[in-house]
């Protein structure tokens, strides 16, 4: 894999990474960042909320909890997530093989990554879930373990949250990826492809 850091993204989706091929067919997915963006910040405002209050509430049993203690909690877990954003991209990276270009958004408040090349179904999951597993879901079986590790679950449950984005791509493949195709990323869509069918063209 070949990590390609890019100057701060303007907006225009002209500007990323495509490719062509033969047969593609687009998911059925919003086409625009924007509509993308609110879909997944409510969808990620549910899940944190939820998971938030599951946290506190199990919290609450355990004899060092306070408001104190979950006001300070809340900065740590803040402060991990915001450390943690950079890393996510890069977690998604190393599940490519071929080049990825790491991209920054800040105006939108977003990172995120591009690479055309192909990937199975598996891999593509795999891909878009492997940074809520390391940064939202370990964290958050831990202090079910660990209930007076507060700072671990409300950690996990933020990032939990944050990977909206990402469980939308994992259904779109689940539920629209015949078996046996490939999926690859050109520009900010997903495409997937019978590789029998394969004539590519990379721009």
């Amino acid at each position: 894999m070949k990590l390609l850091f890019k100057k701060e993204f303007d907006g225009d989706m002209e500007k990323l990474p495509s490719r062509e091929v033969e047969g593609a067919v687009p998911f059925k997915e919003p086409e625009s960042m924007k509509k993308l963006s609110i879909i997944a910040n409510t969808i990620a405002l549910i899940i944190s909320a939820v998971l938030i209050a599951a946290v506190i509430f199990v919290s609450r049993r355990s004899e060092s909890f306070s408001l104190d203690s979950l006001m300070l909690y809340l900065v740590i877990a803040s402060v991990l997530f915001i450390i943690s954003s950079p890393i996510h991209e890069l977690l998604h990276a190393i599940c490519f093989r071929e080049t990825v270009e790491f991209y920054t958004y800040l105006r939108k408040g977003l990172m995120f990554i591009v690479g055309t090349e192909s990937m199975t179904k598996i891999r593509f999951i795999f891909m878009s879930l492997l940074p809520n597993i390391v940064f939202g879901f370990v964290p958050l079986v831990l202090f079910f373990i660990f209930p007076s590790q507060l700072w671990l679950g409300l950690f996990g449950a933020v990032s939990i949250g944050s990977g909206a984005g990402d469980y939308i791509n994992v259904f779109n493949a689940a539920t629209q990826m015949p078996k046996g195709s490939l999926c690859f990323l050109s520009k900010n869509r997903s495409y997937w492809y019978m590789p029998n069918r394969k004539k590519s063209n990379n721009l």
